[in-house]
């Protein structure tokens, strides 16, 4: 056989399956976990939670182990969605107190407002006698006589009785 016969036989030939074959496996084997491959799909677990946990992620993560395994090995578990106003459950106010709020109402106990008192005892003067609104400031001498402006909008002082005005409608040029 010359090359050229070889090499016709060769573009000629394809590559058939036979009906009902397929290459692709789209059958799902049983998974068997063994009790190593369980404590390390453990671990694996609470590191993806705290990942989470640290990325500010919360909604990413596993309540329970089963629901982790289900979703390394691709099985049917779905999160309810947060958001769905039907999966919303609310907190008891015990639980909704936060460590900080705490510290703050331990703080104002030590601590109370001089204004809180004098409302509760009815003394407190709503005038402002111990507060009052800072007054605007004001020129109120005759030195200056106005506000010029220079080029690129800046404010200058005009001086009574110098030649300042001018100078600077000059714009400093002789």
């Amino acid at each position: 056989m010359t090359f050229d016969e070889h090499y016709a036989i060769f573009i000629t030939m394809t590559m058939h399956l036979q009906q009902g074959l397929s290459t692709i496996n789209t059958r799902k084997r049983k998974v068997k976990i063994t009790k190593a491959k369980y404590k390390e799909l453990e671990l694996r677990w609470r590191e993806h939670n705290k990942r989470m946990k640290q990325s500010h992620m919360h909604h990413m993560r596993y309540d329970t182990l089963d629901a982790y395994i289900d979703y390394c090995y691709g099985r049917a578990y779905k999160k309810p969605d947060p958001r769905d106003y039907r999966n919303f459950t609310r907190l008891n106010k015990e639980s909704q107190r936060n460590w900080r709020a705490e510290q703050d109402a331990k703080h104002r106990e030590k601590y109370p407002s001089l204004m809180e008192q004098q409302m509760k005892e009815g003394t407190f003067n709503s005038k402002g006698d111990g507060m009052r609104k800072k007054e605007p400031m004001k020129y109120t001498g005759d030195l200056i006589q106005g506000i010029a402006t220079m080029h690129k909008s800046n404010a200058v002082p005009v001086m009574k009785g110098t030649d300042q005005a001018k100078d600077i409608a000059r714009m400093r040029r002789g």
